[in-house]
């Protein structure tokens, strides 16, 4: 449960990656945190505003227990949404390394980012989304 199916093209994608907030895995709620209220399948689209990174990418993944956490080889995403919807996520793919901060809302979110890869920096924005489900 919580799988996130993604195709990571380079490591700008990859930093993109961590800023999307888009991650998997259990990790245990704390007091500080918020379980709940942020929790669920988000659709993120990453900006990429300065340095030699993808223009955009489009990403799906979900928020548990206000954690987020995704390793896959050599990338490792980590973070968390605070009760006030404050957001950290930290990325590191082999040599290369990001992060994205926002603000969370209960159906929308978003940011910037930086990150730092085998081409030089990268700085963007995130913007968030709840998907929506189509009426039966």
């Amino acid at each position: 449960m919580g799988e996130v199916v993604i195709m990571i093209r380079n490591i700008a994608t990859a930093i993109s990656f961590g800023a999307t907030l888009a991650a998997s895995a259990l990790m245990p709620a704390t007091d500080l945190y918020a379980a709940g209220k942020y929790d669920g399948s988000w659709s993120v689209v990453v900006y990429t505003s300065s340095g030699p990174c993808d223009p955009s990418a489009r990403f799906s993944g979900q928020i548990v227990n206000g954690e987020i956490s995704y390793a896959y080889g050599s990338l490792e995403v980590t973070g968390h949404v605070d009760a006030d919807g404050a957001t950290l996520v930290q990325v590191t793919y082999g040599s290369a390394h990001g992060e994205a901060h926002g603000r969370m809302s209960a159906a929308r979110g978003s940011g910037t980012w930086t990150g730092i890869g085998p081409d030089g920096r990268c700085a963007g924005t995130w913007m968030a989304t709840r998907p929506t489900t189509a009426s039966r």
